[in-house]
């Protein structure tokens, strides 16, 4: 029976048996508030999850079996950024001419410098106009060259590369001479694959679990990843790409969820940023081979190869024990983690393992659709998607500003990603030091001032301007790996991946739209678009909770039960929100007997016994005297 030192009230003197103290306890129990009652029963299901803390901190806080997890997490990253950032390279604009070779036949000793200085016309400043020959004629060589020729028409027989060492899509394809092929939409289509990949992936987590969803990410990577370098058109290129997209962000929500359902403490967000920090190392990684590698295909043959090396997971990569419990498989959830503990060299005691059971099925009943029927729940992932989508409109705008300043792109690629890389780790101490929430919101103002500042300042003043992009790269590069931590912190474990997933979408929404804004010249309004959704942004965060130092919630109880530590700055409308939830009535009332046996365990007269009997909402016998 619960004592009644556990509910925090004023204690109450009870003298000897007295009919109006009596009446006094009765009508003490009628005025039990029901936000009282639930931070009862909150306390018990906290209890439950230190519990599950327990038994992970029994494990080792970050033994073999944790230290290999992680690596397993770290070597897909490092290919995601090489997928993600691949066509940056590929898509470089050789400078085309008219295929001449009609006049090899008159003069096949000609050479490649004589062959386009007779067939092809020049521009005023006495280039060669790229995009025009001259009318294929009949006569000899020793004519041609004496009277030359003066009639142009557009390419007939494709295009020739004279100037190019490298062979990149757009040569591979012929993509110049009006069919050029927008850059921009090339970014389109892997956000788009982020954006359904987000949605897909996140609801078959939830649902089939880490494990399966994981190697569904790896398949796909070896599909569309490796099988890019063997397209035969443009079509199926951007198809591959879309498709790998999917596989990416497949694998960064499971590999975040998996981590942080399995890690304690510190380590959780350790883990987790590192596992970021891997992306800045494939791009390096990326650049260095499309430096070294002439032919795209090759790019691609060698990345996708890298992917064939994940195959081992099927036999060692574990499932979550959390989401196991959540689906009422105990037993495997026992079996992982007595594995978990072998491998660490340690004992789980069975009196912890014992205190395991299978929760109800309203706590691991969840939809999609609880992001918006569960008040408190709404409120959170309304707050990570304005969030997600700000950081993502600012992270692109400015990483599309960077190509106005004609820089190398081998070397702006390669100072971005070492840049990126110390912004990603020295985020670990920011958010120890400060907490979770008041970090994110700091760096996220930091660098969406920077990008309002790019899209405002003059640009004659080039060198400035560079410096503020990368400034804002900085904050927003250790934003996106806080972002991961406290997003899974804040979920979940029924709508952990999917609640990720949504705030990828939103992301990924704020980039698409970045992307239109520049390209139609829309400086003001993606000026506008960046000030408002900052503040808008800034706002929902107050809302948000701190989770540094918190336990894990597993069940969307939690966000029923417990809305005062799901956040001390949420509104104040919380008696609302309990009578909403899924508390079943035999709960309460079995928690309110206990608190009347203990605040009054002397026997009641018949009125007070009547007036009990209504309250419990059902007829009670009276005891002997």
């Amino acid at each position: 029976m619960a004592r009644e030192g556990n509910f925090k009230t004023e204690p109450h003197s009870q003298p000897p048996s007295s009919s109006s103290n009596q009446q006094e306890a009765g009508e003490h129990l009628r005025s039990w508030s029901l936000e009282k009652l639930l931070r009862k029963l909150k306390a018990t299901e906290t209890d439950l999850d230190d519990k599950f803390t327990s038994i992970l901190n029994s494990l080792g806080h970050f033994g073999t079996f944790q230290q290999k997890l992680v690596a397993l997490t770290l070597l897909p990253n490092l290919l995601s950024a090489f997928f993600m950032f691949a066509d940056i390279f590929v898509f470089t604009v050789p400078k085309p001419y008219c295929n001449t070779s009609w006049i090899l036949a008159v003069g096949p000793n000609l050479t490649e410098a004589e062959q386009l200085n007779l067939t092809l016309p020049r521009d005023t400043n006495g280039s060669f106009l790229t995009c025009l020959m001259y009318v294929p004629v009949t006569w000899d060589l020793d004519d041609i060259i004496q009277f030359g020729l003066n009639y142009t028409q557009s390419c007939s027989n494709g295009w020739i590369y004279p100037e190019s060492k490298r062979r990149s899509v757009i040569n591979e394809f012929d993509l110049v001479c009006g069919e050029e092929l927008n850059r921009e939409a090339v970014h389109t289509t892997i956000l788009a694959g982020l954006l359904i990949g987000s949605l897909t992936f996140g609801f078959i987590s939830d649902k089939l679990g880490r494990y399966t969803s994981i190697l569904l990410s790896i398949l796909g990577l070896m599909i569309f990843g490796f099988g890019t370098a063997f397209v035969g058109n443009l079509n199926q290129y951007l198809f591959f790409r879309f498709g790998v997209s999917q596989a990416l962000v497949g694998f960064s929500i499971n590999s975040v969820s998996l981590a942080s359902e399995w890690l304690v403490g510190e380590h959780r967000a350790h883990a987790i940023i590192l596992g970021q920090c891997f992306y800045p190392l494939g791009i390096m990684l990326l650049t260095a081979l499309a430096y070294s590698v002439p032919h795209w295909r090759l790019l691609f043959l060698l990345g996708g190869s890298l992917v064939f090396s994940l195959i081992f997971y099927i036999c060692i990569l574990p499932e979550s024990p959390r989401w196991l419990m959540m689906k009422g498989q105990v037993e495997e959830a026992k079996r992982v983690l007595c594995f978990a503990a072998r491998e660490n060299k340690k004992n789980i005691p069975l009196s912890l393992l014992g205190k395991l059971h299978a929760p109800g099925k309203k706590a691991t009943k969840a939809s999609v659709l609880d992001f918006y029927n569960n008040r408190q729940l709404r409120k959170v992932i309304l707050a990570i998607g304005c969030v997600g989508f700000t950081a993502g409109h600012s992270y692109f705008t400015l990483s599309l500003k960077m190509r106005d300043f004609d820089m190398n792109l081998y070397i702006s690629q390669m100072v971005s990603a070492m840049m990126e890389l110390p912004a990603r780790l020295g985020s670990i101490f920011l958010f120890e030091q400060f907490g979770r929430k008041w970090t994110l919101a700091v760096i996220l103002l930091q660098g969406t001032f920077m990008n309002f500042l790019v899209l405002n300042f003059p640009s004659d003043l080039k060198s400035v301007v560079v410096l503020m992009v990368f400034v804002g790269r900085f904050s927003l590069s250790a934003w996106i790996a806080g972002f991961f931590t406290y997003t899974a912190e804040l979920l979940p474990t029924v709508l952990r991946t999917t609640g990720l997933g949504l705030g990828i979408l939103a992301w990924a929404s704020g980039a698409i739209l970045s992307i239109t804004l520049i390209n139609q010249s829309l400086t003001p309004l993606s000026s506008s678009l960046c000030l408002i959704s900052t503040i808008c942004s800034l706002s929902l965060c107050y809302m948000l909770p701190e989770t540094y130092g918190q336990p894990l919630v597993d069940s969307l109880e939690h966000y029923c039960l417990h809305p005062r530590t799901m956040s001390d700055d949420l509104d104040d409308d919380l008696t609302a929100d309990h009578a909403l939830c899924d508390v079943t009535t035999e709960v309460a009332k079995n928690t309110i007997l206990n608190v009347t046996m203990n605040l009054n365990p002397r026997p009641l007269n018949n009125t007070s016994l009547k007036a009990e009997e209504k309250f419990k909402g059902r007829r009670v016998t009276e005891g002997p005297r």
